[in-house]
């Protein structure tokens, strides 16, 4: 009997020897795993149909016939992968090897002898056993996996792209290099460095750069929309920011410019030890009475009380953005039957991280505008203006010291742009070299998408 044995690592490869060496209508009389490799065995499909001719003129039909071998569709490969197969990593063939050799074996299939003139009805179909559960089961296994191996595809091909481009353009990974140690995000620095026109990359591209940022961070044309337009003001932002300082500068510069007659100040700082009495002592010293408020139902009272003054500034407690009283502190400045503005207050000291969080924390309903404070205190502060960027928020100041009401600056959003590429990272732990630009890239793309599809999920 013209048996062959074939012995491979997978089942993927045994069965392309087989149909290599028999043909695809080959015959698989047996199928085992022996010391981690997977043997069959098999014969020519003419040889078996040799043996079971007589029997077919004999309608002898008591034995059904071996399963024929038939051809496995070709596993999809991204087109990227398949042009360069080199860039496959190891772990991937591994994790595609492991889910090929852990299918169930098929059972063998041995050929036996033919009895004479015997007739007997087909066996019926057994069915599979396996659960519905199992399968769905393995289903999402795969398929996790399966996102995984993709991830990994366009994590290593992202970083072979922005590789190849550094390698082509250098310009454009001083530009990215320039923008990382400014401070500005990763996904941020390479979407204006790939925009770059070709027409200003004679001019090093800088200059582009810095007047893109600035168109696109918002800011008032005067302090006259807050000071003279009037209305009423809260301060909001986590612990420690200043607010109750930038509080005092900004209701120095409206008793300057309106006198204190106009002017009225509350706060709702009832938790800080001795957060009353700071605010209290600056408006002492300007001439402004201070009220204290403890609850939604205190503040509706105090603003019907001074709903004669032009302006109402609220100095409020300030909350970890983690804290769940957040919201309950925008219900009590939404709910006073009141036109009240929140302006956020971000310190520059903190990481883009922390500002995003304390943004999406704050933002409820709609913010009026923001303040940068702490400026003065700050290695960088590319990373407060990306997010006040990408927020949409609108800059109404800065703040860049603790003297009342000497440190307080309406934003010019050229100066502030001009000002953070001024102040590079000095720490060589804190740059970048060109070998570790792409994983940056790389690791941008995966957080945007990521970003994308989180978006799209809670829409």
């Amino acid at each position: 009997m013209n048996v062959k044995k074939f012995t491979a690592n997978s089942s993927r490869e045994v069965m392309r020897l087989v149909r290599e060496t028999l043909g695809d209508d080959a015959v698989i009389l047996s199928n085992r795993n022996v010391n981690g490799y997977i043997e069959i065995l098999a014969v020519a499909s003419e040889y078996m149909s040799s043996l079971t001719a007589p029997v077919f003129e004999k309608e002898a039909l008591a034995a059904p016939m071996p399963k024929t071998l038939k051809p496995a569709p070709a596993p999809a490969r991204p087109a990227a992968a398949a042009a360069r197969p080199d860039i496959l990593p190891a772990q991937v063939r591994a994790i595609a090897d492991r889910y090929i050799a852990s299918e169930p074996a098929a059972q063998p299939v041995e050929a036996k002898p033919v009895k004479k003139a015997v007739k007997k009805s087909a066996p019926p179909a057994t069915r599979s056993t396996v659960s519905p559960e199992v399968v769905d089961t393995r289903l999402k296994h795969v398929m996790t996996e399966l996102r995984s191996m993709r991830s990994m595809f366009e994590s290593q091909l992202a970083e072979i792209s922005w590789g190849s481009k550094q390698e082509r353009e250098p310009l454009r990974a001083d530009l990215m290099r320039e923008m990382l140690t400014a401070g500005f995000s990763p996904g941020m620095a390479r979407y204006l460095v790939e925009n770059l026109p070709e027409h200003e990359k004679a001019d090093g591209g800088m200059r582009w750069i810095q007047r893109a940022l600035a168109r696109n961070l918002v800011t008032v044309d005067s302090e006259d929309d807050l000071l003279d337009q009037g209305g009423v003001f809260a301060l909001v932002g986590p612990t420690g920011v200043g607010k109750t300082t930038t509080t005092a500068k900004l209701a120095a510069r409206f008793v300057m410019r309106h006198g204190a007659g106009k002017l009225a100040l509350i706060t709702t700082d009832g938790y800080r030890i001795g957060g009353f009495e700071q605010l209290r002592i600056y408006g002492k010293i300007l001439g402004v009475m201070v009220h204290s408020v403890k609850d939604q139902a205190d503040l509706r009272i105090a603003l019907d009380e001074l709903r004669g003054k032009h302006t109402v500034l609220i100095d409020t407690v300030g909350m970890s953005q983690r804290d769940r009283m957040v919201a309950d502190q925008i219900a009590m400045l939404s709910n006073t039957g009141k036109d009240v503005k929140r302006l956020l207050c971000l310190a520059a000291t903190s990481t883009g991280e922390t500002l995003n969080e304390v943004v999406s924390a704050y933002k409820g309903n709609g913010l009026a505008g923001c303040i940068m404070t702490k400026i003065d205190e700050a290695a960088t502060t590319g990373n407060l203006l990306d997010v006040i960027i990408r927020q949409k928020l609108t800059l109404y100041y800065v703040a860049n010291g603790q003297r009342v009401p000497e440190d307080l600056e309406v934003a010019d959003s050229h100066a502030l742009i001009r000002h953070a590429f001024s102040m590079k990272k000095q720490s060589r732990a804190y740059t970048f070299d060109n070998d570790e630009l792409p994983m940056v890239v790389a690791h941008s793309v995966q957080t945007m998408k990521k970003a994308r599809a989180g978006g799209a999920g809670r829409g």
